[in-house]
């Protein structure tokens, strides 16, 4: 649960944020746009606040580092991909819908794990089932990907990554992510994330 000081640090950091948008927005930074945005601000964070996010992890920069750098690999690996698909005239790919069983029960690992995966190309999350901790990928085309086992493996790998990065040891332990083995049970086949 929040104390009051933590809330009261999330609503003006909310209120600041909310107020940069809306002067951005304008394109003008005048007294005018300043005082409504920040009036519109409090009120959107007045009417309508986050829900709380319970985050009992610990941040650990150099995991946090290579998810980011992995990230950016599988951005570029799979732009390349998509973009050869497009000039592959007449090939029809067959696409899939891939069912995902994450490991953790953390809808904050589950958003994180969803997020990075819509932001590939070739494969977007039509569900997530908070659950039971299930995305449903949508695969442009599953026979290039690998096939079905690949996609839910690579799923669990990006979850694990996430999870190293942000995750507490308890939570680690459940989801039956290690941190620092090369060889994980149920985790990541890759060589990654090893320190």
């Amino acid at each position: 649960m929040r104390t009051r000081r933590t809330l009261g640090t999330a609503q003006w950091l909310t209120t600041l944020w909310l107020t940069v948008v809306w002067v951005l927005l304008w394109g003008d930074l005048t007294w005018g746009n300043l005082v409504a945005g920040v009036a519109l601000a409090l009120l959107v964070a007045w009417f309508m606040p986050l829900p709380a996010i319970d985050f009992r992890g610990r941040i650990r920069p150099h995991f946090v580092a290579y998810l980011i750098a992995r990230f950016v690999f599988d951005l570029v690996a799979a732009s390349f991909q998509v973009a050869v698909q497009a000039f592959r005239f007449g090939y029809q790919p067959r696409g899939a819908i891939v069912r995902v069983n994450l490991r953790s029960d953390s809808d904050l690992y589950l958003t994180l794990t969803s997020e990075l995966s819509c932001l590939v190309p070739g494969s977007i999350v039509v569900e997530a089932d908070q659950d039971t901790d299930t995305l449903y990928l949508h695969i442009l085309d599953l026979d290039l990907y690998g096939g079905v086992e690949k996609v839910r493996q690579d799923v669990l790998d990006l979850e694990a990554r996430v999870m190293r990065a942000f995750a507490s040891q308890q939570e680690l332990e459940r989801a039956g992510v290690l941190l620092h083995s090369r060889k994980r049970r149920g985790a990541d086949s890759s060589q990654e994330g090893a320190a």
